[in-house]
This record gives C-alpha cells, structure tokens and sequence, in this order.
C-alpha cells in the first residue's frame, strides 16, 4: 500500500512539472543536449507514423543499452514484427542512424511527465515493451499498466550500489517492480537482487552485450589506417572521462622517449571534450591532432584525440591494447566487450561496477589488468615492452567474450510467449 501511495504522489507532482519540464528541454536544447529538430518527441510528440500490425517498442537509456538491444532487434524483424526502438540521448541517435537495421523506427523516449507518456503510447500503441537494464521510469511503467501493454525487463541489472539505494525504500520498489511482467537478468546477482526487491518473476539469460557484434568498420578504412601508422608501438584509452585524460597524457610524456614513435590513442566518451583534450596535451609540448578537424596520425603526430562518434570500430581494429575508461574515476567503468571481440588486451581502474562479473572475469583468467595513477606507466610500459604477453592477453579476452555469448537466443525463447499472443490477436 506504502509503495502505491509513492507511485500515485509522484504521478500527481510530475503531472504539476509539465511547465518546468517544458523549460528544462528548451534549456537542454540551448545547450547541444537534445534534437533540435526532433526535440518534441521528447514530450511524446511522434514524428513517424506508426506501421500497420504488430509493434514491439524496445528502449535502451544511451548508446551501450542500444547497442546491447540490436540483436533482439534483428530476431525481433526476423520474425516479422515491426520495431520501435527509443533512446535518451542525442549521442546514442545519431549511432542508431548508422546502425539500426531496416523495419525499425527511432523515437526519443519523452520525459517521464504522465501527459507526455500517455501522449507516446496513445500513437505508438505498442503490443509490448522491451525495456534494456534498468531504466524503471515509474510514469512510463503506469501507463502501460493502464494500457495492458506487457513490459519485459531485458538485460537486466541491479548493480550494489543500486541495490542499497533501494534497500532504503523496499515497498517503493517492490510497486516499481510489480508493474514489470518478466525480468530477464544477466547475472546471477542481478537475478537474486530483483528477486530480493520484489520482482515477481526473474530468469537469468546472460549478458546480451556479448552477442552484439563489433562495432563495424570499412575494411579499406581500416588497411589505409594500418598503413599510415605500420611500425609504431599504438595504444587507445577509449570513452575516456575528466581527471583521467590528465593521467594519460603523463603516461604517454613519461613513455614517449623509450617507445620511439608511441602512438596514443584518446577517444572522450563526450567528444565536444575534444579541444580541451588537444590543449591539455599541447600544454605538455605534445604534438596533437584531432579526428574532427579532419587531421590524420602520421608520423609527426604523437597523440590523436578520436573526437568524433561511430568510429570506434576502425580505431579497435588498429590499437592491440585499449584502457577502458571511466575507471580511474568513480563513473563505474565502460564496456570492455568491443575491443576484446576485436582482439584487444584490457587496461581498466579500480572503479568498475557498471560491469563487475565481465572485468571479473578478464582479470581472472589474463586478460585485463587493473591500474591506478600511480601505476598506470609502469604497467603500459610491461605491456609495451613484451608485446608477447599483450599478445597472451588479446587470445584471452577474445576467447572469454565468445564464450560468454547466447543471452540473445535465450532472451528470444522467453519472450517468446510474447509473440506468438501478438501473432495469435493480430489475425
């Protein structure tokens, strides 16, 4: 009863915020951080027209949650059932532009004000809903009660540090989570956590970012890439965040003059952070060049900063090792599964909990290493110096991620049910 009262509290304050909502995205959008031209979708104006038949709605926070989700999305138009995936982010829109498959649509998910949800759901009328990881907006879970739409947690989550929080309002949680039909989870942990919380029905599946492919790239991209920099020792620290592109740049200046033409790598996980990257560097005596200024790695260029989107795949491809950033600092770490299906041996800090079983599990078996500041040179320079065991490090990880996947098919046989209703209604 407790938790209900919550729900119905915060329904009736957000119901009052359609004003400051409004302002909020107007503010956002002055600065860069929503669609210009698409930013009402935001307040669940459509600008599509909805497919005939059935349509599933799959929806994923950010550009990792979307990404996971393609693989159920191709199985999902495999069996011919319109798709309609929505984000929260402009970053991750602009991937799915490249990336999305042909039969599925993009929609910004509107802000979580009940007009807004009520007026999303009102066009789209999905037959259910595929929400990825964690993202329990509880307006947007009210009204698909109040439609009957079947909501399915995929690739679900519930990280400690989540899991604590929610300890503090359990009722709250178990009504959040009561209005969800299956939850789909990745690990065991998560799988008890739900459980624990209040979740009425919890089935463990596996990770469904094992099974996304990598990030693509033009083959002649990639061999003229491999030609400019052939001979030099490379490296990436890929989705970087503030206070640790400090500590590679000094990793880089500390190593430069024993590996003769080191090539480092920085890919900011916010690429408008290019510029300030390029002059930190460039405040060291460091010749820099920037992806978005069209210059290119050649030989006088040390370190090239990747401030563009979607080019990740190309950049793996070349770098035998990658750091892994948002790991030095308290972010929780971004995913490793990219470059080591790409061959990649893993550097990562101590702060990981966004993904904990799969760094576990790389460190574990070789390969990945855990660095802090003030080893962070001294372990790339191991690295750099016997490549023989950075080569050990990339068979591993290759081999655990192959390993590891199949959460796709065993997500498709759940919700299987799902479906065959949906074919069953629409005759």
């Amino acid at each position: 009863m407790i938790g209900r009262l919550a729900l119905g509290l915060y329904r009736n304050v957000t119901s009052l915020a359609r004003l400051p909502a409004y302002t909020l995205l107007r503010y956002r959008l002055g600065q860069g951080k929503e669609d210009k031209n698409r930013w009402t979708e935001r307040r669940g104006k459509a600008s599509l027209v909805r497919p005939d038949g059935p349509l599933i709605w799959v929806h994923g926070a950010s550009v990792g949650e979307t990404i996971s989700i393609l693989p159920i999305v191709d199985r999902i138009l495999a069996e011919g059932i319109n798709v309609l995936i929505t984000s929260g982010t402009v970053t991750s829109a602009r991937l799915l532009d490249r990336r999305l498959p042909p039969g599925a649509c993009h929609q910004y998910l509107p802000l979580d004000i009940p007009h807004y949800m009520a007026r999303f759901l009102k066009h789209w009328k999905p037959d259910l809903g595929l929400i990825a990881e964690s993202e329990l907006w509880p307006n947007m879970l009210l009204e698909a009660d109040k439609r009957d739409i079947p909501i399915v947690l995929i690739n679900a989550r519930m990280s400690e540090r989540s899991f604590k929080r929610w300890q503090r309002f359990p009722r709250v949680a178990k009504a959040i989570l009561n209005l969800i039909d299956l939850c789909l989870a990745q690990s065991d942990e998560d799988a008890r956590r739900l459980t624990q919380m209040g979740a009425p029905r919890v089935t463990l599946t596996g990770n469904l970012k094992f099974d996304v492919p990598p990030p693509p790239a033009d083959a002649t991209r990639v061999a003229a890439l491999e030609g400019l920099i052939a001979g030099r020792p490379v490296w990436i620290a890929a989705s970087t965040h503030p206070g640790e592109e400090e500590i590679i740049i000094a990793a880089h200046e500390r190593l430069i003059s024993s590996h003769p033409g080191l090539l480092t790598l920085i890919a900011p996980r916010h690429p408008q952070r290019g510029a300030e990257i390029e002059q930190m560097a460039q405040e060291r005596g460091i010749v820099t060049g920037r992806r978005s200024q069209r210059a290119l790695p050649t030989e006088d260029v040390s370190l090239y900063v990747i401030d563009t989107i979607g080019e990740l795949g190309l950049f793996f491809r070349v770098a035998p090792l990658a750091f892994m950033g948002g790991s030095l600092i308290e972010h929780g770490g971004q995913n490793p599964i990219e470059p080591a299906k790409l061959g990649a041996a893993i550097l990562h800090g101590p702060h990981v909990h966004n993904f904990t079983d799969t760094y576990a599990r790389l460190d574990q078996e070789g390969a990945a290493i855990t660095v802090a500041e003030e080893n962070f040179a001294e372990t790339l320079d191991g690295l750099l110096t016997h490549p023989a065991r950075m080569r050990e490090m990339r068979r591993r990880a290759l081999a655990i991620v192959t390993e590891l996947s199949g959460a796709a098919d065993r997500t498709m046989s759940e919700i299987a049910p799902f479906l065959v209703r949906m074919h069953l209604d629409s005759r």
